[in-house]
């Protein structure tokens, strides 16, 4: 089975506009998330997949630089842009994650990789992010049939939820078969994404710790365990909801 992982990624975001590119330890965000995302063991590639607007060329200049391989689609109907460019790349399993996770761990993507693979033909669809959520958020990982993808691609007729790839398939569990997986101790309290400027401010300072991205998910939560004032930078944050 080719395992792809398809990280989305665009300069244009409505809260924090080029968030991707921002500066990480001397790196942009973006490299900081697919350093990490490579080092799982059970992807077989990874695609960038960016916008079709002038504006996403630095991304492609970026992707071109690192030698990574990139896919342009849609910008607003990311169903389209992940189902074009799970074809393009011949997935039979797609992996969702998103650009704005850095500090996403090869672990935890390795995991539900590894439960999805596990269970075969008897998932179409394996995540961290079914409720109730047990992960801290900016640990999300989809891992998807290709067929359930296309399903979605061919039935979804909402440009909404289109937004968001993978709500038509979670939604409708008389349609697929779901697996959520689950951390022994709910930690969804904890906000690791990154969405706004006290986002990147508590990212970074996860990364002055640390001075490198290879720490893992643990040691990040140890570290703010002793440093609960860490956690205080983007608390006040609301995440976004799917309506």
């Amino acid at each position: 089975m080719h395992v792809v992982a398809i990280v989305q990624a665009r300069m244009g975001s409505t809260r924090f506009p080029g968030k991707v590119m921002e500066d990480l330890l001397g790196k942009p965000v973006l490299t900081r998330d697919i350093n990490r995302i490579r080092r799982a063991k059970r992807i077989n590639e990874v695609v960038i997949a960016t916008t079709l607007k002038p504006e996403d060329n630095k991304i492609v200049a970026l992707c071109e630089k690192e030698g990574w391989c990139c896919f342009r689609g849609s910008e607003n109907d990311l169903l389209d842009r992940y189902y074009q460019a799970a074809q393009t790349f011949d997935a039979d399993a797609v992996i969702r994650i998103t650009s704005d996770c850095p500090m996403i761990d090869p672990g935890i993507v390795d995991k539900v990789i590894g439960e999805f693979l596990d269970l075969g033909e008897k998932v179409d669809y394996v995540s961290n992010t079914l409720p109730p959520r047990t992960f801290p958020r900016g640990l999300d990982v989809e891992a998807m049939t290709f067929r359930a993808l296309e399903c979605a691609w061919k039935e979804d007729n909402n440009p909404t939820l289109r937004e968001h790839v993978t709500p038509y398939i979670y939604r409708n569990p008389e349609m697929f078969r779901l697996h959520r997986v689950a951390n022994e101790a709910d930690l969804s309290h904890h906000r690791w994404t990154l969405d706004t400027s006290e986002d990147l401010a508590f990212v970074r300072a996860v990364y002055n710790h640390f001075g490198n991205d290879w720490f893992t998910w643990t040691d990040a939560l140890h570290y703010l365990r002793q440093h609960p004032e860490i956690m205080e930078i983007n608390s006040d944050i609301r995440q976004k909801t799917i309506e």
